[in-house]
């Protein structure tokens, strides 16, 4: 016989044939959205080289544009939450869909260095709203099958896989001018995203209730030691991704399209390891797995920076990937008790690792103008050390708990 936690899991992978004509409009919708999502979140990198090309932007200037993409990211966590109860959840999420088309239109249209910092905020802007959105209403219809958000979320990795190749499809075809296609094309996409958005039949008003506002969260020492982890692996994986084919160019170790195919390995290896990472979660300690994986990473990257072997390069990439997957998810269940206990926890700790991800970015750009690329890239190590410190005090803290209960 199944047993009851069996029999609701069989349930919940068939929960798509429970849903009415209506929610699965509204499904569909949502993975086709969050897949263009994916691809103009993570072509940013990708065009980035091209961009700077374009308009002769130095370094700074350069790892400025990804940090305000993240700025947008982390500032639509408050608007996004706050919108829907003056717009309505439709109207909100189609205004804010509106900056994708914004953003781009201003790459596309002119080199000012404050324009074009003001477009990658509206992208950051657009891809944080659009990812609350959708979680949130594919969580609801689903009726919170796991099913249906690793499903979202792979649709993500799709869009984020395809946009490289994208990138380097349009540079061939036609040349200089192939970036500014691309870019008109994701508005295309996003003009399309808003038209589905306005045929979703959901409810325009969100209920609101009195929460009791509690930061006793910050005296908790695990919360304050994930926090941390977030915060400086946030600082890698946004600069790894929003520099990484810039830097293959500018050190002259491979050309633009084998480092635009590595930007989609590195995606595609880190959709593998999410997948490892969520079968071994139930089987190992969540502590040993970050453990694990932050060494890996540590030792990947290293290894991506002390060689122009192209071959030992895509397998530092792939190493890499596989284990910088699950940090970001591991961590947060680790503190699953007390975002489940204080509603304002996980806001605050999405929030202190989105200003990693804001201000790593820029660093590297300002190391790289004064003491060249590899300088720049070379500063993450240390964002990804003080990441495997925090995770060892993650690690120690569970000990010493034991330790307390058994005495």
């Amino acid at each position: 016989m199944f047993k009851i936690g069996e029999l609701k899991d069989m349930k919940e992978q068939w929960f798509y044939k429970e849903l009415n004509k209506d929610e699965r409009y509204i499904l569909k919708c949502c993975f086709f959205v969050f897949a263009v999502n994916g691809l103009y979140s993570m072509i940013l990198g990708s065009l980035l080289p091209l961009i700077s090309t374009e308009y002769n932007l130095n370094n700074t200037i350069s790892g400025g544009l990804i940090s305000a993409h993240q700025t947008g990211n982390l500032i639509s966590a408050f608007i996004a939450g706050v919108l829907p109860l003056y717009l309505g959840r439709k109207k909100s999420v189609i205004f804010l869909c509106s900056f994708v088309v914004l953003g781009f239109s201003i790459m596309i249209l002119t080199g000012n260095p404050m324009l074009l910092l003001l477009g990658f905020l509206f992208t950051g802007l657009s891809r944080g709203s659009i990812s609350n959105f959708n979680n949130t209403l594919v969580n609801e219809v689903s009726n919170s099958s796991h099913v249906a958000l690793n499903v979202l979320h792979s649709v993500f990795a799709v869009g984020a896989l395809v946009s490289p190749f994208l990138v380097i499809l349009s540079t061939n075809l036609y040349g200089e001018l192939g970036w500014k296609i691309t870019a008109g094309l994701i508005i295309i996409l996003a003009i399309i995203s808003m038209v589905l958005f306005s045929k979703m039949k959901i409810d325009n008003t969100k209920k609101t209730e009195k929460v009791n506002v509690s930061y006793d969260f910050l005296k908790n020492r695990d919360f304050c030691i994930s926090a941390g982890i977030l915060f400086f692996y946030l600082c890698a994986e946004a600069t790894i991704n929003g520099w990484m084919v810039k830097y293959f160019i500018d050190s002259r170790i491979m050309t633009i399209e084998y480092a635009q195919m590595l930007a989609s390995l590195l995606w595609l290896v880190i959709l593998c390891g999410r997948l490892t990472c969520a079968f071994l979660g139930v089987r190992i300690s969540k502590k040993i797995l970050l453990l694990t994986t932050s060494c890996g990473t540590a030792i990947f990257y290293i290894l991506l920076l002390s060689t122009n072997s192209i071959s030992v390069i895509t397998i530092a990439i792939m190493g890499l990937g596989f284990s910088m997957a699950g940090i970001y998810p591991t961590t947060v269940s680790t503190v699953g008790n007390v975002t489940k206990d204080y509603p304002m926890a996980m806001g605050v700790l999405l929030m202190v690792g989105g200003i990693g991800a804001i201000i790593m970015p820029i660093i590297t750009g300002a190391l790289s103008d004064s003491f060249g690329i590899f300088a720049g890239m070379g500063a993450i190590v240390a964002a990804i050390i003080l990441m495997i410190v925090c995770v060892v005090l993650n690690v120690s803290s569970s000990y010493i708990h034991v330790e307390s209960e058994a005495k």
